[in-house]
């Protein structure tokens, strides 16, 4: 190779290493077997697909560049075709839609992590996207309060804001596991959120407090029955649960019994379980009220 020739490889696999890939998972068999009717779609088995998939990620993370991975969804991509008027049965197409995701899809970053951890990450990715998209729809579309005026989407993600601050100041020190749980149509949005709240003052991310605010918010403005546990931890000791229902625009202290049934009955079946070892089911501690925030008078 002449000397022009290998300066221009070598800028060429330069420039490689700033263009980013995405890669498009088929996560489960119900979406690969939909992309099976396509006589383009090449792969007969999940399992192979998901393998050349990982061989492909290994590949790229090679060659320096930033690579991303996102849900490729069928049914999607079928709309997205139908919408820009060009043949679901080519792989420019499927090219296309995964470069649609890379701006508007859950997405994960590659870093050489084993399929087996990146699949469950992206999937728990898209879950609590499409969980945060439908809060925010339902708090963007209530309207205003007939009584005041006010719009009620954003009271109720400003209480709940509210809500969530005067819980983390009253449950103290520890690292705090906080589950929020609202019926919306025929599903159930949840919320997860951790904080650290080892050190003062409390660590909370942005992101995630926001994603958990705004559901709790949405079970508010719906009048929807919903719940809240908190779980801490803390070192030489018994980690402690704590429950409370969601009703009236505010949190309500569940009982210790309460608590209890809740965490030691299965939800599918009703049948009771044991208790986890280890663990003391306690009562909802009661949130000191702010004078100026009550809901029920206004809403």
């Amino acid at each position: 190779m002449t000397r022009t020739g290998t300066t221009s490889a070598h800028l060429r696999r330069a420039l490689r290493r700033e263009v980013p890939s995405t890669v498009g998972l088929l996560a489960d068999e119900h979406d690969f077997s939909a992309m099976r009717r396509y006589r383009t779609f090449v792969f007969d088995d999940h399992t192979t697909y998901l393998r050349q998939v990982e061989a492909l990620l290994r590949t790229l993370a090679t060659q320096g560049g930033h690579t991303t991975v996102t849900l490729f969804d069928p049914e999607e991509f079928e709309a997205y075709c139908a919408e820009t008027a060009i043949d679901p049965d080519q792989p420019d197409s499927r090219s296309r839609f995964t470069a649609h995701l890379a701006t508007t899809g859950a997405r994960v970053t590659y870093t050489g992590q084993p399929l087996a951890t990146l699949l469950p990450e992206l999937v728990d990715t898209a879950v609590r996207q499409a969980t945060w998209e439908y809060a925010t729809t339902v708090l963007a579309t209530t309207g205003d309060c007939a009584t005041c005026g006010k719009d009620i989407g954003r009271a109720a993600f400003e209480r709940a804001a509210r809500l969530l601050a005067r819980l983390l100041d009253t449950a103290g020190p520890g690292t705090h596991h906080l589950v929020c749980s609202v019926p919306a149509a025929d599903d159930q949005l949840l919320a997860v959120l951790h904080v650290d709240g080892t050190a003062l003052p409390t660590v909370v991310a942005e992101e995630p407090a926001a994603e958990f605010t705004a559901v709790l918010a949405a079970g508010i403005a719906l009048g929807a029955p919903g719940g809240l546990v908190l779980r801490t931890t803390t070192l030489d000791a018994p980690d402690r649960l704590h429950g409370w229902r969601l009703t009236g625009g505010t949190l309500t202290p569940l009982t210790e019994a309460e608590v209890f049934s809740a965490y030691c009955t299965d939800a599918r079946t009703g049948e009771p379980l044991p208790p986890e070892p280890g663990v003391e089911h306690r009562a909802g501690f009661p949130l000191v009220p702010d004078p100026d925030d009550d809901w029920t008078t206004h809403h």
